[in-house]
C-alpha cells in the first residue's frame, strides 16, 4: 500500500517545529530572558518592561508558540503550581516529606507536580525543564537534590523561586529550611559518652551532601572535647540507604576491637546496624548500642525502637511550600528577584530502647 500524505498544502520547513512542540524554554532562549519572564508576558502581567515584552512577543510569534492551556489558567489564578523533584534513597524520609507537602498544599489550594529523576546532571536538568514546561511557578528540593549544582543552576536560569530543604549550603539560587546538623550530632555523641561509651563507631551519609559532613564534624568535635581518643577505622562510609548501612555495620563489627556503640547518620542505616547485630548474635542495647538520625517511621517499627535525632521533616516540608508560595506572590506583586530566606528549625534528641550503658569489661 502506498503511503498517503495527509498534510494539506506545502510542507513546513523541517527546521520549524510543529505548533505545540515549542516550549517556554525555546521562547526564553530566543528572547534572551528567563522562562518566568515569558510566563509573565504570556499571562498578561504588568511588571515587565515594554522592551522585554516586545522581545518575548516577537519570539512567541516567530516560534509559533502555543502555551499549555492548563498551565496558563493556573498561572493566572490565585493558586500556584509548585514542582517537587525527588531522588532519595530513604523511602521513610521521602514519605514523611511528601506528607508534609501534600497536607499543606491541600490547605493552601496549591497544586504540586512531582518529578522523579535519576542521579545524573542531565536527568536533573531535564526534570527542571519538564516542571517549567508544565507551568511550575516554584520548586521544592528535598535532599539530595537540595544541593545539586545542575538543578540549582537550571532553576536559576529559569528564574523560578526555589526552597532547598536540609541543605547545608546557602547560596543565591534558593532559600533553605534546615536544622543544625553539627549541633544535633554533637548532642547525640555527648549522650553516648554520658552513657559511658568511649569506642563509638560512626556511619557517614552521602559524601555529596553538606549534612553528612556537618554530622561527622559534630561527632568528632564531641569526642575531641571529651578527650576521647579514636581512630579512623571507627568512621565508615554510608549512602543514607539501608543497604549501605548493612555493609558499614559489617565493617565495624568485624574490627579487631569493635565499637560498643554505633551512631548512624540516618535511621535507615541505623536500622540496618540493628539487623546486622542480631544476625551476629548481639543484643541491642545489651552488647551494642545503636542510634540514628531523622526520627522517621522506621525508628519505631523495628525492635528495639531507635534512639535518634528528630528532624521535623513533615514540618520542614510544610515550611518549604509556604516559603515558595510567598516568594511567588511577592514576585507577582513587586516583580524582580524574591528575597531569599534561611530558616533554622529546632531538632530534638529522642531517647528510646536502642541505647544503654556499655557492658562492664
Amino acid at each position: 500500500m502506498n503511503r498517503t500524505d495527509t498534510q494539506l498544502g506545502p510542507k513546513k520547513p523541517s527546521g520549524r517545529k510543529q505548533r505545540g512542540a515549542t516550549t517556554i524554554n525555546d521562547v526564553a532562549r530566543r528572547a534572551g530572558v528567563s522562562p518566568m519572564t515569558v510566563s509573565r508576558v504570556v499571562n498578561g502581567e504588568k511588571n515587565v518592561r515594554a522592551s522585554t515584552r516586545a522581545a518575548v512577543l516577537a519570539a512567541v510569534k516567530a516560534l509559533n508558540y502555543a502555551p499549555n492551556p492548563a498551565a496558563r489558567s493556573l498561572a493566572g489564578a490565585e493558586a500556584a503550581r509548585i514542582g517537587l523533584i525527588y531522588s532519595n534513597p530513604s523511602a521513610a524520609y521521602l514519605t514523611e516529606f511528601l506528607v508534609g507537602v501534600l497536607d499543606e498544599s491541600s490547605r493552601t489550594s496549591v497544586q504540586v507536580i512531582l518529578e522523579k529523576c535519576e542521579a545524573s546532571s542531565a536527568a536533573e536538568r531535564a526534570a527542571v525543564r519538564r516542571l517549567v514546561d508544565g507551568g511550575a511557578a516554584g520548586v521544592i528540593l528535598p535532599p539530595p537534590l537540595c544541593e545539586s549544582p545542575a538543578v540549582l543552576e537550571e532553576i536559576k536560569r529559569a528564574g523560578l523561586p526555589a526552597v532547598a530543604v536540609a541543605g547545608g549550603r546557602f547560596g543565591e539560587e534558593a532559600s533553605r529550611v534546615r536544622i543544625d546538623d553539627y549541633a544535633a550530632a554533637f548532642e547525640m555523641t555527648n549522650y553516648l559518652l554520658d552513657l559511658g561509651h568511649r569506642r563509638i563507631g560512626f556511619i557517614k551519609g552521602n559524601p555529596n551532601q553538606t549534612a553528612s559532613t556537618e554530622r561527622e564534624h559534630g561527632f568528632e568535635a564531641a569526642l575531641n572535647k571529651a578527650g576521647v581518643r579514636w581512630d579512623a577505622s571507627l568512621i565508615v562510609e554510608g549512602e543514607f540507604s539501608y543497604s549501605s548501612g548493612l555493609v558499614a555495620a559489617e565493617k565495624l563489627l568485624k574490627l579487631k576491637l569493635p565499637p560498643t556503640a554505633i551512631f548512624a547518620s540516618n535511621d535507615d542505616m541505623a536500622a540496618a546496624v540493628v539487623s546486622v547485630a542480631h544476625r551476629n548474635g548481639l543484643q541491642v542495647p545489651g552488647d551494642l548500642s545503636v542510634v540514628g538520625f531523622d526520627d522517621t517511621s522506621i525508628a519505631t517499627t523495628i525492635w528495639p525502637e531507635l534512639t535518634t535525632i528528630k528532624q521535623p521533616i513533615t514540618e520542614m516540608a510544610k515550611s518549604a511550600l509556604n516559603l515558595v508560595v510567598s516568594a511567588i506572590r511577592a514576585s507577582k506583586k513587586n516583580g524582580g528577584e524574591p528575597k531569599l530566606a534561611d530558616q533554622l528549625v529546632a531538632h530534638k534528641l529522642i531517647k528510646r530502647q536502642s541505647a544503654a550503658a556499655p557492658k562492664s569489661p
